[in-house]
């Protein structure tokens, strides 16, 4: 029982740094990254449908993206979509593939940036805190109800601390990773 909360506090952790990268990598970073695009949808038939799965993306420059959708039905749509989006981005469609160009960042900009990295991380740290926390909570109940000793209730607790420490850890590189990749383009 002690086992399976910490296994289940380790996996929800784990889910919370994979949701941290995910929403790092979709932001616009000043280089072309396909990512910017995974949170854009697109009517496609009347479905609202993720850009990235209507058609190709491609990388042609650095700053450059190219969106050639599998149905020339869908550019209108696409474009529709990116305009309207938070990108900032105006796509240039020639019929044939969509182009987006990434503008530079100024350094205003950046730090805006470096601002909403910083309050996704610390966000990221709140999630692990409360992980723990409920971990801590159901390993306090498991004492109540069964004959679990003081003891093993007091190791698994560290247990939950040693890996919130790591996990925090690994939230601040992560953070500062992505801080770096801003700042230094």
């Amino acid at each position: 029982m002690i086992k399976d909360t910490l296994k289940s506090a380790d996996e929800k952790m784990g889910k919370t740094i994979e949701s941290l990268k995910r929403e790092l990598a979709s932001m616009k970073a000043g280089r072309a990254n396909p990512a910017i695009l995974d949170r854009i949808e697109a009517e496609y038939y009347g479905t609202m449908t993720p850009i990235n799965q209507m058609g190709n993306i491609s990388i042609p420059e650095a700053r450059m993206l190219v969106i050639q959708p599998w149905d020339k039905n869908a550019l209108k749509a696409i474009e529709k979509a990116i305009l309207k989006s938070d990108l900032g981005i105006n796509p240039s469609n020639d019929g044939e593939v969509i182009r987006l160009i990434i503008p530079e960042l100024t350094e205003e900009t950046r730090k805006d940036l470096v601002k909403k990295i910083k309050k996704l991380g610390e966000n990221a740290k709140v999630s692990i805190r409360a992980i723990r926390r409920d971990g801590n909570d159901k390993l306090k109940a498991l004492k109540k109800e069964n004959d679990i000793s003081e003891d093993e209730i007091k190791k698994a607790e560290v247990e939950i601390q040693k890996k919130t420490d790591s996990f925090i850890k690994g939230i601040d590189g992560i953070v500062e990773e992505k801080e770096k990749e801003v700042m230094s383009l």
